[in-house]
């Protein structure tokens, strides 16, 4: 689960299990990926604040009652529960995220969910000159510093490709959300519809997005398809009616299981050196890594404000903190390995995403850096989250959706600009998913294994 309840707050955010989000009442969606939904539901029965276009997609795809939802407008500022104050700012990812900027007596809390950086967020006037206490940090990429381009070089470098193959039938892999700018960008340079599901249309014409999409076999060049139709043997099946090739604009290391396979290197998530821009602009009093990780905020620690005084009304809720002692009391009992027995009923039968480690190179100098001393609290409250993973003695996978990079990484990485992108990246570029954690089955694994340590 993608979410967070936060310590000293009345806030979660994507965090949807009401019996383990201890004193939360005030709860936020950042975006409609189905790895920040985990336990959301048609039977969802307190308010829940997000922005207005996922709001729309809430009650469209998950049937939330709308009388539950409560829209709030993306560059305003709200006052919610009479005593915390949120505004939502694009984040840059998908249709409908947003990141939340709260405010109240805990101090003033950026909570980014997931995030492309892009330069025209440092003219926010809400975030301009701010003292930020705590920063949560989307870290996807923070672990592999290697170049990632702009998405609009990545969508130019799809446009190249498809003028090398001009007789070509172009097949895209997305998911349910997300690249839709990149599918009227390519349909607008080409002159064509883009054909799709009938179900996506239906989403496609509730983001009121140009109409360039029709579900009329034959009647548009490019094909959008689920990510999971892109393997060999459906490449060979369209080939033989027509010349095909398929695209796959991520930011992930993929297994190409056919030549006509083509990886474009277009990622809804900010590189590295991105997040270094981002932390260094911004100068939080401190990083908290969304996809846990003790050795990632290391990387930013040369950016933080120097005042380091730790903000008012930290604390692990009550539930929590009892959780915590249980664990403790029960740590000599090695846990059922979930991530493994995840895994191996989540077999891809599509795109094969690739190990990280092939893709990671971690420097000496990192063996040498220590994380600097968290407060208990925040040490507790991540532990309980991840007991699982270390007990299993396996490496924590990465999350995205559609997949992404678990965080760690040197600190003395350059920043790179547009221009510093060659024209074609190579592959191992690309950054690794997390396929088997985004289960619902792991999810509700992990809540029955909470479940009877309670009551243990």
């Amino acid at each position: 689960m993608n979410g967070t309840v936060i310590p000293g707050t009345p806030i979660a955010v994507d965090f949807w299990s009401v019996r383990r989000a201890g004193g939360a009442r005030l709860f936020f969606l950042s975006h409609m990926h189905s790895d920040h939904t985990v336990g959301l539901s048609s039977t969802w029965s307190r308010p829940l604040y997000c922005s207005p276009l996922t709001a729309r997609l809430l009650h469209h795809r998950l049937k939330v009652p709308t009388h539950w939802i409560r829209p709030l407008e993306v560059g305003q500022s709200h006052v919610v529960g009479e005593e915390v104050t949120v505004t939502l700012l694009d984040a840059n990812h998908c249709p409908g995220s947003v990141m939340f900027l709260f405010e109240g007596s805990f101090g003033t809390i950026l909570y980014t969910g997931d995030f492309r950086y892009s330069r025209a967020m440092q003219h926010e006037p809400v975030l301009s000159g701010r003292r930020i206490d705590r920063l949560y940090l989307d870290n996807t990429n923070c672990r592999l510093q290697r170049a990632l381009p702009s998405r609009s070089r990545a969508a130019h470098q799809a446009a190249q490709l498809i003028r090398q193959h001009p007789q070509h039938r172009v097949v895209i892999g997305v998911y349910s959300l997300g690249k839709e700018e990149l599918l009227v960008d390519l349909a607008l340079e080409f002159s064509t519809w883009v054909v799709v599901s009938p179900s996506r249309l239906e989403q496609m014409r509730l983001l009121e997005l140009p109409e360039v999409f029709t579900t009329e076999e034959g009647a548009g060049r490019i094909h959008a398809v689920d990510v999971a139709e892109i393997r060999w043997d459906t490449l060979v099946s369209w080939n033989v009616r027509h010349p095909t090739i398929a695209i796959l604009p991520t930011g992930r290391p993929v297994k190409v299981t056919h030549p006509k396979i083509h990886l474009i290197p277009y990622s809804d998530h900010s590189s590295f050196s991105e997040l270094c821009e981002f932390v260094r602009w911004l100068k939080p009093c401190s990083v908290i890594p969304i996809v846990k990780d003790s050795t990632c905020h290391t990387s930013f620690q040369k950016y933080l404000s120097p005042d380091h005084q730790a903000p008012p009304g930290l604390g692990i809720p009550k539930p929590l903190q009892v959780s915590v002692q249980r664990q403790s009391k029960t740590k000599k009992q090695k846990p059922v390995c979930l991530v493994k027995r995840a895994a191996q009923r989540s077999v891809p039968k599509g795109v094969v995403y690739e190990s990280l480690e092939e893709h990671t190179e971690q420097s000496d100098g990192l063996r040498a850096l220590t994380a600097p001393q968290q407060n208990s609290h925040e040490s507790a409250f991540c532990s309980l989250e991840h007991i699982c993973f270390y007990d299993c003695e396996e490496e924590e996978p990465s999350r995205e959706q559609p997949g992404g990079a678990m965080a760690a990484g040197t600190a003395g990485q350059l920043l790179l600009s547009d221009e510093d992108f060659p024209s074609e990246l190579p592959k191992e570029y690309l950054l690794t998913p997390l396929n088997a954690l985004k289960q619902v089955s792991f999810y509700k694994a992990v809540e029955d294994l909470f479940s009877r340590w309670e009551v243990s």
